[in-house]
């Protein structure tokens, strides 16, 4: 029977499962770092030899397409981030493996991460290096403390919400990432100038390498990490209520 003139009709949308949300973020986020890296090194702007990832996206052309993806890599972890936070939350009412603080805090973390992301795709190496390095230093401190606090949750949700070979595999990385951060920290505090033409035997040259050595494999740390969620979300549906009023 239609709905009569100015009555609310509920209409639902489903969505089965949003494994398609950390597989993009994946996706898009080692093609926004290999395709700046592949059209800095044509263009040759940088060493081929491990560049810092800022390097590969401060000159144009790449400077732009960086500076959109990693936006868009932003917002994409955003969403990714909060829709992780929702299953915790609902397996959390059932299960109580953790505080609701706790989640939140969670959370919070990775937003800061992902707003230190925007910083890095908006303010340029080059032309704003202090703001810029701030938004990287957010943006990796942020994401280590991230990635290793959704592994201690996962340990506790375990065996009911997850498996535990799934749980080696995130705490793994979590720890491969945090050993890389400190001395990614350290070898870029002794750098002494900033400059992205690196070449090998130069001043601080041995500190740039090591430093962005230690940078890709954080990166690639956070990538990976966001791919073990895949599995997590293909059991998770989104269901979208709108109301629709008909005026007579």
């Amino acid at each position: 029977m239609p709905p009569r003139a100015g009555q609310p009709r509920a209409m639902l949308c489903f969505m089965p499962g949003v494994a398609f949300v950390p597989a993009l973020l994946v996706t898009w986020s080692s093609a926004a770092f290999i395709i700046s890296y592949v059209i800095a090194v044509l263009e040759g702007h940088v060493e081929p030899l491990v560049p810092y990832i800022s390097d590969t996206g401060t000159k144009p052309p790449e400077s732009g397409i960086f500076g959109f993806m990693i936006n868009i890599s932003a917002l994409l972890g955003v969403i990714t981030m909060y829709i992780r936070y929702l299953i915790i939350k609902k397996q959390n009412e059932s299960s109580h493996f953790i505080r609701s603080s706790c989640n939140m805090f969670s959370l919070c973390i990775g937003l800061m991460g992902c707003t230190g992301m925007g910083i890095v795709a908006t303010f340029q190496e080059l032309s704003v290096p202090s703001v810029h390095d701030i938004g990287a230093l957010v943006a990796f401190g942020s994401g280590v403390v991230y990635i290793t606090l959704q592994s201690i949750i996962s340990y506790k949700s375990c065996p009911q919400w997850n498996t535990y070979f799934v749980c080696h595999i995130r705490m793994a990385i979590s720890i491969i990432s945090c050993i890389a951060f400190i001395p990614m920290i350290v070898f870029a505090s002794k750098i002494s100038m900033t400059k992205i033409d690196w070449t090998p035997g130069e001043k601080d040259y041995t500190y740039h390498f090591m430093s962005a050595i230690c940078e890709w494999t954080v990166a690639f740390g956070f990538i990976f990490f966001f791919l073990t969620f895949i599995r997590d979300f293909q059991r998770v549906s989104l269901r979208i209520s709108t109301e629709i009023h008909e005026d007579s």
